[in-house]
């Protein structure tokens, strides 16, 4: 570390960690965010503030984009560890974890992170599959009329998901991703931007009217009390979902020059990006609410408010699915690494664990093969797949992923933390304060979560397994 520090002065080669030199900047960490941030979470933000109304389902909206940001600040200062500024770096949020809060809470952590990562990938195949079949309804419905019984079945659709995810996991590492989560970002402004269109469109038509409300859908006229309630639940978890991105806060920061100090651009980072994403949320929860009512669909592309022009509603599915088939390989790759490290350091000898053969396939270059990571891999996808054709609910789904994830991930790991780092006394005011928001948000996740595991159950009762949908 020495050489490599001593190097970093002479020729300016190096950073104080012994890497090379970092040259991100406040705006290309802010570009990561938006892009970290902006999912297929949006699509379920109409239906969210259906169910909460004008008031609260911007309270809420507004509410969690401040938490976010509130942790996101917190996250930045504990990429340093001990002094934000001139302490040693913490490349990943597990490796801070690890270093400021010790060995129990960074397993915690990777329970939560993981758990996470397999639960989207599962998210992803169904999402996927949903709008693929959103495709052909659309166009059974433009040549037969929207009347039409053009029912069909998702299962089909998601093998085929499952086969192109089998392809693309044989790409050895994350580093060879890039080009696909690119892609993967480009798709996801297209397909929110296509809805936000085709909102305003819905709205500006002549003779446009829905029920809206200040508190959403009608007890009584739309739904009974007790559905209206875990509506609600999970409409919270739902919005949850669309901001959770703390856990690739510490990546994104470890891309940025050490001048000015990385906490400090990362925070004028973190204000952009919220800022934006926010911005974007708004144009598709609001505009969605106002463009469908109380009658908003789950997915405002595949919920069918929209049939005209069928071939704009197809382009978006389709950015989705491109988006989608992209956003699988990002979760699942840190899986796939663990699982095969894990392995290859347990049977070092094995050459089925550790031998690679090179396949040269034309236009494409050389592919590396390994029979472990064929084998585990496939697997991985068909068990994900399995899942997700038993479970397709796609807003009950969303919201218990939201839920999951966004107290352990978003919240406590931050603040907790920030506590350690900062030295903030035990009953000060500060401490009190941050002990109570992290107390307010385990409720929220808790209330998020039975919302959508009842969202679950209640669709079970009526799902039939393996029919047309």
């Amino acid at each position: 570390m020495a050489v490599m520090s001593s190097l970093s002065i002479v020729d300016g080669k190096y950073d104080d960690d012994g890497r090379i030199k970092r040259t991100g900047t406040w705006i290309t960490a802010s570009a990561h965010i938006v892009t970290a941030v902006i999912g297929s979470g949006v699509l379920s933000l109409a239906w969210a503030v259906a169910q909460l109304g004008w008031i609260a389902g911007t309270i809420i909206l507004i509410l969690f984009s401040l938490i976010t940001l509130l942790t996101s600040f917190l996250l930045a200062d504990c990429y340093r560890y001990p002094h934000p500024v001139h302490g040693i770096r913490n490349h990943t949020y597990m490796e801070m974890v690890k270093n400021i809060l010790g060995g129990v809470q960074y397993k915690l952590c990777g329970l939560a992170q993981y758990t996470n990562l397999v639960g989207c990938t599962i998210g992803y195949t169904l999402t996927g599959s949903i709008s693929m079949v959103a495709i052909k309804k659309s166009n059974c419905f433009h040549k037969y009329g929207h009347e039409a019984d053009c029912k069909a079945s998702s299962y089909l659709f998601m093998v085929i998901f499952a086969i192109f995810e089998i392809l693309l996991s044989q790409i050895p590492d994350f580093h060879e991703l890039s080009w696909l989560s690119i892609l993967a970002a480009v798709m996801s402004f297209g397909y929110a931007s296509i809805g936000i269109g085709l909102s305003i469109a819905k709205i500006a038509e002549p003779g446009h009217h829905v029920k809206t409300g200040l508190t959403g859908v009608i007890v009584g006229v739309d739904v009974n009390s007790l559905d209206k309630l875990w509506n609600t639940f999970q409409a919270i978890g739902n919005i949850a979902f669309a901001y959770a991105f703390s856990v690739v806060i510490a990546e994104i920061q470890d891309t940025l020059k050490s001048s000015p100090p990385e906490n400090q651009a990362m925070k004028k980072s973190a204000l952009t990006g919220v800022t934006v994403t926010t911005f974007f949320y708004a144009l598709c929860g609001l505009l969605g609410y106002e463009a469908f009512g109380n009658k908003a669909p789950g997915n405002f592309l595949t919920g069918f408010g929209f049939y005209e022009p069928y071939w704009l509603v197809d382009i978006g599915n389709l950015f989705i699915i491109i988006h989608l088939v992209g956003a699988y390989q990002v979760f699942a790759q840190p899986i796939f690494s663990i699982v095969e490290n894990w392995a290859c350091k347990s049977w070092p000898e094995s050459k089925f664990m550790t031998k690679e053969y090179h396949i040269k396939i034309p236009l494409i270059g050389t592919l590396r093969m390994n029979m472990f990571r064929l084998i585990w891999r496939t697997i991985y996808v068909i068990l994900t797949t399995l899942m997700a054709m038993i479970f397709p609910f796609f807003n009950s789904i969303v919201g218990l992923l939201g839920a999951i994830s966004f107290f352990p991930l978003t919240v406590y790991f931050p603040i907790e933390m920030y506590l350690v780092q900062a030295k903030v006394p035990k009953y000060s005011s500060i401490w009190i304060g941050m002990k109570m928001l992290s107390g307010f948000c385990l409720i929220v996740t808790l209330v998020a979560a039975v919302g959508s595991i009842q969202g679950i159950i209640s669709e079970l009762k009526i799902y039939k397994p393996f029919q047309a949908m």
